[in-house]
């Protein structure tokens, strides 16, 4: 592996950033100032420019209100407007979907055909229509609208600008893992003479500098996983330490998060592991000694097991301990075990009722399944971790913020649920097996749509604060949409999974100086 961080690296790296804080300066309308943020965001530079960005947001707001005040009505470029519902929607400001009514024809309430030929309007539009909330009705017919035009323009385009509208169309950006996605703008943009050379540099850099970190961090974590000996113990058990490492890296790929992504990691891979010790390893029996000793988080209960699944036990206790005398001594957050204790005894009892139907030959109802799964999808465990990784305050609003969020919790769990369920189903119905009663209903009533939206709706109100945890939650769900959007990414070490690791971890950058 090739580490590219050094003195050299860093004074080139702080002078393109203050180059790049004059460029904000020197952005005078709307326009460019939307297109900067927009760009510095999907070359994955934002977290250098946070006062920046939230300074010219901030501004376009007041403008934009002040415009609505005084010319109702008036509509601007559907490029320009797109771009700033975006954008504000993103970062928390109220924008409505009332912005795009004056591009709608009020006899049909559809969007007016002369639109057709702006295609980065188009564009912008399909992407803003991603951010919907419960009951935007606007922004649906604004979905379906794009969509059709797009699809129907591509095949008129130029390859360059087709390359961006099929990407679109596969996957919008609010839907994708921004890191993930960062190798794949910085190409689009090489490729535009309109890209500024600054941001471009700046986006290499940044890219070969973060990787050098990501490296370093799986290093270590390969050291931890070697010595706590699950894979020799274990081998009926997944050894995914890399696919962990990435789905964490996914979470939060910024250098500051080193401490978030190791934990992450580690927490991951018990969930994998304990998931295959229900799923393929342990007897009813066995199982039931095993749920008794993480739900009274007691060593003594597993005496009665065998030493792979004492070794289990054993790594889940450690683990678990080690992170909350960490986090209680970096944060001062305490006490953490209690609420810990309690995520980890929901997970595995919700595995054993799992186990349960299984072996007993149980179907359950549709609604029966889904007040377990939403526990067993791990969920609330990664949630509890990722929050006391994250959050450095300990105020009151944090104290109580996983009790007054469950609907959040609930959505994202559903979401990392239904995706693993329709991932994973084709392989099931190669193996034979009918399709499910549930799936089929997962199917027909675009049951993940319309978590998403509410999970919109959630996260685009949350205090500032709180941002950051905010911020990983929707990843959490990004990373699990796409990593079983054409399979079972997780389970099968190839396709999308193995070219992230490669292209994220290995391949860096090339630079020319």
């Amino acid at each position: 592996m090739i580490f590219l961080q050094g003195p050299e690296y860093k004074r080139r790296a702080e002078k393109l950033i203050e180059d790049v804080r004059i460029i904000f300066g020197e952005a005078v309308d709307s326009e460019a100032k939307l297109e900067l943020i927009d760009s510095v965001q999907k070359l994955g530079l934002a977290i250098h420019f946070d006062m920046e960005i939230k300074a010219a947001l901030d501004t376009i707001a007041i403008a934009s209100i002040n415009k609505n005040n005084q010319s109702p009505g008036e509509v601007g470029p559907l490029y320009v407007t797109a771009l700033c519902f975006k954008l504000l929607r993103q970062h928390g400001y109220g924008v409505s979907q009332d912005m795009f009514s004056g591009f709608m024809d009020e006899k049909t309430g559809t969007f007016r055909k002369s639109t057709h030929e702006d295609i980065k309007g188009m564009l912008e539009l399909l992407e803003a229509s991603h951010l919907a909330l419960e009951g935007e009705d606007i922004l649906d017919e604004a979905r379906e609208f794009s969509t059709t035009t797009l699809e129907e323009a591509i095949p008129n385009l130029d390859g360059h600008r087709a390359k961006q509208v099929a990407h679109a169309l596969e996957l919008p950006s609010h839907r994708r893992v921004q890191w993930f996605d960062v190798k794949w703008h910085i190409n689009v943009k090489e490729k535009d003479r309109h890209t500024n050379a600054i941001l471009l540099e700046l986006a290499k850099l940044n890219f070969n500098v973060i990787q050098a970190t990501l490296q370093k961090d799986l290093k270590e974590l390969s050291r931890w996983w070697r010595n706590l000996g699950l894979g020799e113990s274990l081998s009926f058990a997944r050894d995914r330490l890399v696919e962990t490492f990435i789905c964490s890296v996914g979470f939060a790929f910024e250098p500051e998060n080193r401490c978030f992504r190791k934990w992450l990691t580690k927490v991951l891979i018990l969930v994998a592991i304990i998931d295959d010790v229900y799923d393929v390893y342990g007897t009813l029996e066995e199982l039931t000694h095993f749920t008794n000793a993480v739900t009274r988080w007691d060593v003594r209960e597993t005496q009665q097991l065998p030493e792979c699944m004492k070794t289990c036990f054993l790594a889940l206790y450690n683990t678990v301990n080690e992170f909350v005398n960490e986090v209680q001594r970096e944060k001062g957050w305490d006490p953490l075990l209690p609420h810990l204790k309690k995520v980890w005894a929901g997970f595995c009892n919700a595995l054993f009722v799992e186990a349960k139907w299984y072996n007993t030959g149980y179907t359950p109802s549709l609604e029966e399944y889904l007040s377990n799964a939403w526990i067993s999808s791990s969920g609330s465990v990664l949630l509890a971790h990722a929050f006391f990784c994250l959050e450095h305050k300990v105020t009151e609003e944090h104290e109580n913020f996983m009790e007054k969020n469950k609907e959040l919790l609930y959505n994202l769990s559903m979401i990392i649920r239904l995706c693993n369920d329709l991932g994973t189903s084709s392989a099931e119905v190669e193996r034979g097996d009918a399709p499910s009663s549930i799936l089929c209903y997962m199917r027909e009533e675009n049951v993940l749509e319309e978590i998403a939206r509410k999970l919109n709706g959630q996260c685009f109100t949350q205090l500032p604060t709180l941002q950051p945890f905010i911020n990983m939650a929707m990843n959490i769900a990004r990373v699990v949409h796409g990593l079983y959007r054409h399979g079972d990414g997780f389970g099968v070490q190839d396709g999308e999974t193995r070219n992230n690791i490669q292209s994220l971890v290995v391949e860096p950058l090339i630079m020319h100086y």
